[in-house]
């Protein structure tokens, strides 16, 4: 190669941009490999005589090994800096938190208690090195039975409680993340000081953070209960940001009540802003009615289901509160943080404060489920309103009202008459767009309006639902009669799967083949059922949901598959809306497969993998309203359905069983997240085309599940209130940094 650029540069010739062949032949159509295949997807990159080079780009665990040394020192490093210097005062307070602290099963007082017990603090003797005294015997310190008698309970508080009973480990665990109050300790036990004084930081195991005091939660940070007055609003950290008096609030419109919408109203209403909320479903207490209706009858009200009313999509759900923008660890629950994690902990803290039970702050798994759900909006709806917030139920937002490229206003509908109902005009300074993803008439009122909206990848699949004993059995083996139906020492089983379908889609080798395509399971919900999430009734789409408990028979999980752009080619006619009209497409196929009135379209794990529908009896499914034999190996492209179709084979080799006569795939899963993004500024979260209007979101393609949506509106809410001079300062430096979202969520 080099001589071929020699000879161009002399006889001035221009060479034609190539691209060098990977190292290693492309795998063929329909063909996995695991994800952590040694051959990375490759990425052009160009030099400087024109050519394209593709390089690896290692990431994660497949850094390089001098890379991950480096990167070890320098975290080592930062942690050393961290902590004060050995021996010295400074390590008379403060915090030192240890992580990684195993606790047997069969010795731990199970998932709900989250205190600390004799056997932690016989981790916790064991992971500090505490000093052995004359009266206690190597016996007693290797067992750490009387020298967990030693160690005060005051002094230790426990921050992360997860269970771990994967097959390499001898036996299942309990893993305790645990924050040491130094000056409790020593005040307590002051021979604990020859520990303190040595404790060396470790690189995951133990950390030193600073004694400091944080706001408990957003209500707290934003001093509500601390009002001088109704035109004095104040915030106690002023070097960080304040509120401004306004003698004429702005109106703001935030359009949607789901996590996102009600948090951007809190904070604007709080700082200030004259909010009006406007949903287009019902509040949670009819909403509730509504689904039972449907669950019964098969009434499908189109404005109060499981998809729009009070609290969003994810109120009829599991309720997990996990979420890509940080760890559930030591920054998302922990009562003293560090500043990268503070937006989730505020969040995770104000839905304890509305209702949410205390142990979402420890679970490594959080999750509420629709029975605590309920009252918790219930809770939030009553204290907007207690703010001044304005909340209008069946208020169908119908079109923008835009003047000079800058909204000025909304056109509202009452959502329960017929269409062609006339329409109110409201007036508004900004406009909060806070839809959910199955908005899709929204969608293409801003598609009019020519806002800028981008296609954006999201997945599709199907439901598989199990015995939920099953699954207990092969996650758990002997340990699985400790579920009880959730009430049991042991948390329900669940799984998490991710594997990468490899596939070549070039015939031109100068073209770059699509090299992977992820197929995992999505919002698995243990001792949950499957439910209609259909908003038309020629649509058919389907969901899981699970109660705090998760008490039911069965375990149900998407198995789906990423989709792009590339994949909406026969829908382009639609422009930016394609994703949608690609959703669109399989849930009309998969009504036409059920035979209508909501019977959802089944088949057998067996008989789908088998490309045949030999069972005509299914077994029993939770799903309410009927299924029928289908040949849901038809349902999709060759290339959706290949793919899963060797994930499940894949999956059960790592889980086996899962490939049973008892297993039942439902369809169709599509609306994992928005198929679009509607397209804002980073810093003030306006759109980037029509001024005054801020998405915000699952529905604008920026968040995946409560908990990022809800933090996603909190900073909106913020960044909006500066604009409206009712805040001022860095909203980062007050919240701590926006993580960037892709509304893409795998959980």
């Amino acid at each position: 190669m080099a001589l071929a650029f020699a000879i161009a540069a002399t006889s001035r010739l221009s060479l034609v941009p190539f691209y060098l062949p990977p190292p290693h032949p492309g795998p063929s159509r329909g063909r996995l490999h695991a994800a952590t295949s040694p051959f990375p997807r490759l990425r052009p990159r160009r030099c400087g005589c024109g050519a394209v080079v593709r390089c690896a780009k290692r990431t994660g665990k497949r850094r390089y090994p001098s890379e991950k040394k480096r990167l070890d020192r320098r975290h080592k490093e930062l942690l050393r800096q961290a902590a004060p210097v050995e021996g010295s005062q400074g390590r008379e307070s403060g915090y030192w938190r240890l992580s990684k602290l195993a606790v047997p099963a069969c010795d731990d007082p199970g998932k709900d208690f989250i205190g600390i017990s004799p056997p932690l603090l016989q981790a916790i003797a064991k992971a500090i090195k505490f000093p052995v005294g004359s009266n206690v015997t190597c016996a007693e310190y290797k067992f750490g039975t009387k020298v967990a008698s030693m160690l005060p309970e005051e002094a230790f508080t426990v921050i992360r409680k997860s269970f771990d009973a994967r097959k390499v480990l001898k036996e299942p665990q309990f893993i305790y993340t645990v924050d040491v109050d130094v000056k409790k300790l020593l005040d307590t036990e002051p021979r604990a000081w020859d520990f303190i004084a040595r404790l060396e930081p470790k690189l995951g195991a133990v950390e030193y953070m600073a004694e400091e005091k944080l706001a408990d939660d957003l209500i707290s940070m934003l001093n509500i209960n601390n009002k001088g007055s109704d035109d004095v609003l104040g915030i106690r950290d002023t070097q960080n940001g304040s509120t401004c008096p306004q003698q004429q609030k702005p109106r703001v419109a935030v359009i949607g009540s789901g996590p996102s919408g009600l948090f951007a109203s809190f904070v604007l209403a709080e700082l200030g802003a004259e909010v009006t909320l406007l949903e287009r479903g019902q509040p949670v207490e009819q909403r509730g009615r509504d689904i039972g209706a449907l669950a019964v009858r098969r009434i499908l009200q189109l404005e109060s289901n499981f998809c729009f009313g009070e609290g969003g999509a994810g109120t009829w759900s599991d309720g997990k509160l996990v979420t890509r923008i940080g760890r559930n660890t030591d920054g998302v629950q922990a009562v003293r943080i560090f500043l990268p994690y503070l937006n989730l902990f505020l969040v995770m803290k104000t839905f304890v404060h509305f209702g949410a039970p205390p142990n979402i702050l420890v679970d490594g798994k959080p999750h509420l489920g629709t029975d605590k759900l309920v009252p918790l909006l219930r809770n939030f709806r009553h204290h907007l309103r207690e703010l001044g917030v304005t909340i209008r139920f069946n208020a169908r937002v119908d079109d923008l009202i835009v003047q000079d490229g800058q909204v000025k206003g909304v056109l509202v509908s009452d959502s329960e008459l017929r269409p062609g109902s006339v329409s109110q005009k409201l007036s508004f300074d900004a406009v909060v767009l806070a839809i959910g993803h199955s908005a899709r008439d929204t969608y293409c009122m801003l598609w009019r309006h020519n806002v800028d909206i981008s296609p954006k990848s999201f997945a599709v699949g199907l439901r598989i639902e199990h015995p939920q004993e099953l699954i207990n059995n092969i996650q758990y083996s002997e340990l699985a009669a400790e579920v009880q139906k959730g009430r049991g020492r042991i948390p329900v089983a669940d799984y998490k799967i991710v594997k990468s379908v490899g596939e070549t889609d070039s015939e031109n080798e100068l073209d770059i083949p699509e090299q992977s395509r992820s197929c995992y399971s999505f919002c698995m919900c243990p001792g949950g059922q499957v439910v209609l999430t259909s908003t038309n009734p020629s649509e058919l789409c389907i969901n899981g949901m699970s109660f705090s408990r998760r008490a039911s028979k069965w375990a149900n999980s998407a198995l789906v598959v990423t989709v792009s752009s590339h994949d909406f080619k026969p829908f382009q006619s639609h422009g930016p809306l394609a994703g949608v009209e690609f959703q669109r497409e399989f849930e009309r196929r998969a009504a036409m497969m059920g035979g209508g009135n909501f019977v959802v379209p089944a088949q057998c794990v067996t008989d789908f993998i088998s490309n045949r529908l030999s069972v005509t009896t299914l077994p029993p499914s939770s799903y309410r309203l009927g299924v029928r034999p289908s040949k849901l190996h038809e349902l999709f492209p060759p290339y959706i359905t290949e793919a899963l179709q060797q994930s499940i084979i894949m999956i059960d080799r790592e889980m086996p069983g899962f490939v049973s006569s008892k297993a039942l795939l439902h369809g169709v899963e599509t609306r994992t997240s928005s198929p679009l993004q509607i397209l804002r500024h980073g810093e003030t979260y306006e759109s980037t085309s029509l001024r005054g209007l801020y998405p915000i979101g699952e529905g604008a393609g920026y968040a995946g599940g409560i908990l990022s949506a809800a933090v996603d509106g909190m900073y909106c809410g913020f960044a909006l209130a500066k604009q409206l001079s009712l805040f001022h300062g860095d909203v980062e430096s007050f919240l701590g940094k926006a993580q960037k979202q892709t509304g893409f969520v795998k959980y």
